[in-house]
């Protein structure tokens, strides 16, 4: 393990403050707190800083008590749904659907031992210990792709303040008291995380925050910089009241690189058929979960943002939708699902929305060669009559009749 400060070069090259206790106290509960003999290196006012920049767009601001108190909670083991988070419905909602994403992917097609033959009780009777394992594994590959799979790092909570912040930084009593950890091995990172995966799936532990400041850690604040563009400062934006995840932060979560837009590569001209002054970054690889797009009000206001291949078609059959805004996640139990093409004329589809609501895995019956759906349009378009799940696998692939199996539609 090597142990580093993932500031830019000059700070690292100073030596770290020395943690000193503070009279404020700290809101983790003492038992998600790591002892000084865990080691790591201490976060310094450098990075404390960068970490609030690239998240808010500047210092003063704090994640809310919607942020502060979201977690990965599994439901109950060994349930029909004990494969499922339980998802909040504020801005962390987007990062713990792209988590469960990773969590089915891995209990489907990466499980030690998992047969080629996949089903649905598969992802059903999952017990506690499988569920520690699947949230590791689901972090891990979002650090170590992150950091271009040569390294990551990680961030737990230590007892003892490790700055003193300056007049225009707004202290919130947790970043300042970060502990970073940083691998050079993949499954050193696995390994790490699972030894401390009560620091994110326990209530109380911040630990979709924590797992954020990981990930930005990971990539590290020069690599996301670059990674950005002129109209993209920082990861979060302000609306209706609580920060949101920007589609950079999504695809950095999805692919590693905190590209901007959805569409395949980089844009190099405008609409106008000019030169842009600087290009517009896509997505460059396909990534190993997708990612589908559908919105009412951006239907009504004339057009959806056009998601490339690359996030469409994923190496794994398992898509986060954003649906009006809302997450979810959508997934196919046949591997073979996107590289054989006669797989794609009739199969089925698997969904979870996240919600408490929904108490079993929805599975719905897709048919692209019928191509019946067209005839049941009606005036006024499509997209005011069917459901928008429907519209959102439809931009996958066009034109197909959608069947719920007798389960009432339910978004």
């Amino acid at each position: 393990m090597r142990l580093l400060d993932v500031g830019k070069e000059e700070d690292q090259e100073e030596a770290p403050p020395p943690c000193r206790t503070l009279p404020a106290l700290c809101s983790i509960p003492q038992s998600l707190v790591i002892s000084p003999g865990v080691g790591g290196t201490p976060v310094t006012p450098q990075l404390t800083e960068s970490l609030r920049r690239i998240l808010f767009g500047g210092t003063f601001h704090v994640f809310n008590y919607e942020w502060r108190k979201s977690f990965f909670q599994f439901r109950e083991p060994g349930s029909e749904l004990s494969y499922a988070l339980e998802a909040d419905r504020g801005g962390a909602r987007a990062i713990q659907m792209i988590i469960q994403a990773r969590i089915i992917k891995f209990l489907l097609f990466s499980r030690p031992g998992s047969s080629d033959r996949h089903t649905l009780h598969s992802l059903s009777q999952v017990e506690q210990r499988e569920q520690k394992m699947a949230l590791a594994a689901a972090l891990s590959d979002s650090l170590w792709l992150a950091g271009q799979e040569e390294r990551a790092t990680v961030t737990l909570v230590s007892e003892d303040y490790c700055i003193t912040p300056h007049l225009d930084y707004k202290l919130d009593n947790f970043t300042e008291k970060l502990q970073l950890f940083t691998f050079n091995k993949k499954e050193d990172v696995w390994k790490f995380i699972l030894d401390h995966i009560q620091c994110f799936k326990e209530e109380g532990s911040h630990g979709v925050i924590l797992f954020l400041y990981s990930l930005i850690c990971s990539r590290t604040i020069d690599r996301l910089m670059d990674d950005l563009d002129s109209n993209t400062s920082h990861l979060l934006h302000l609306s209706l009241g609580n920060f949101v995840c920007q589609q950079a932060l999504l695809n950095l979560l999805l692919t590693g690189r905190a590209s901007p837009h959805v569409f395949n590569g980089t844009l190099q001209f405008g609409d106008d058929g000019r030169p842009l002054e600087r290009p517009l970054q896509g997505v460059l690889s396909r990534s190993d979960v997708g990612y589908l797009h559908w919105s009412r009000e951006q239907m009504d206001r004339g057009g959806l943002p056009q998601v490339g291949s690359m996030l469409k078609t994923p190496r794994f059959p398992v898509w986060v939708c954003c649906i009006n805004n809302s997450y979810s996640v959508l997934f196919s139990l046949n591997h073979s699902l996107l590289s054989d093409w006669r797989m794609e004329h009739h199969f089925q589809l698997f969904y979870y929305n996240g919600q408490n609501s929904q108490r079993s895995t929805a599975q719905l019956t897709v048919d692209t060669h019928s191509h019946h759906w067209e005839a049941l349009s009606t005036d006024g378009g499509p997209e005011k009559k069917f459901p928008s799940l429907e519209m959102t696998i439809r931009t996958k692939w066009d034109g197909a009749a959608i069947d719920w199996n007798g389960t009432d539609p339910f978004y």
